[in-house]
Formats: structure tokens, sequence, C-alpha cells
């Protein structure tokens, strides 16, 4: 048999080894990364996407959003789940739209969600595990003055919905 030369020769005249892994710097690696995912993992079943142009206020408030009836108040006008019930000019109320009676009152936005409460309340007359609440999450512009606001918290409150909840954007 003929000789053998560099890398061969040393194999041979190195001991044989046996070679044992290591694992536990791998699960330590593996424990710290699933605490990570698992505190960076959003578990609120509820995703608000604003509308677009709409500016939502900062807060520093950490609770989760509820699964309830949306209402947007933009620059443009006033929405409930994403169907524009009022036209709003320039952040204002128009006359046309606020009642001769009672000017905080705002009766296209009144009857939108009286409808939805008289349905919720509808169905929690069949269904027992769901009930109405009357809560409301309003996204609103932070450039809108706060009579407009006013008007739509007043006019939601009439209709049902007692609860509003201001979404805001975490700082």
């Amino acid at each position: 048999m003929g000789r053998r030369s560099g890398m061969g020769k040393y194999m041979d005249k190195r001991a044989p080894s046996h070679f044992k892994i290591q694992i536990t710097s791998m699960v330590d690696m593996f424990v710290i990364l699933l605490v990570f995912l698992l505190k960076t993992y959003s578990t609120s079943p509820v995703n608000i996407n604003p509308k677009d142009g709409l500016r939502i206020p900062e807060s520093t408030a950490v609770a989760d959003p509820v699964d309830v009836v949306k209402l947007i108040v933009s620059q443009d006008g006033v929405f409930v789940e994403d169907k524009k019930i009022m036209e709003l000019e320039k952040g204002r109320v128009p006359a046309a739209v606020a009642d001769a009676n009672d000017p905080s009152f705002l009766k296209a936005l009144y009857e939108a969600l009286d409808e939805r409460a008289k349905l919720a309340q509808q169905i929690s007359k069949v269904n027992d595990s769901f009930e109405f609440d009357g809560k409301v999450l309003m996204q609103a512009d932070r450039d809108l003055p706060y009579e407009v606001l006013q008007k739509v918290m007043y006019t939601s409150m009439m209709a049902g919905y007692a609860d509003v909840k201001l979404a805001v954007v975490q700082k």
C-alpha cells in the first residue's frame, strides 16, 4: 500500500475521539427566544385600522381594545362600521345636519346607531350568550374641535351607547 501524506497521515496518528454535543446553551437560547416571542405576541382579537388621513391621538394607555361598534369621526364625515353616515365640512357639523330643537343632536348618526342597538337587543333576546352592552369605540381625528366630539358622544349616548371608548395610538 502506498504512503499517505498530509491530512491522511495526521488523521491516522490522531487518537480516536468521542464527540458529545453540549446542548445546554442551545436550550437557554431557545427559552429566551420563546419568552421574547410570547411577550411580543399580540393576543388582542380586535384589529383597529385607522381610516386614511385620520390622525389618532397618542396616549400612554395600555388597555386592549374590545370588539364593539366602531365609530369613526374624521375631517370629512362620521362613519359607523366603515359606512358613511353624515358629512362634516372641514371638521365642523353643518347647521343643516344638527337638530333645530337640540343643536347637539345628530339625527343621521342617531338613526344609524339606534338601528344597530335594536338589532343587538333582538339578537340578545334569541341568543343568551350575547348581551347588548352599549359600548362604542370611537376613532377621532386629533385635530377635530371638541364640540364635534361632544355632539357625537351625546348622540351615541341617546341611541343607547353610553360607554364610549376613544381609540388612541400608544406612545
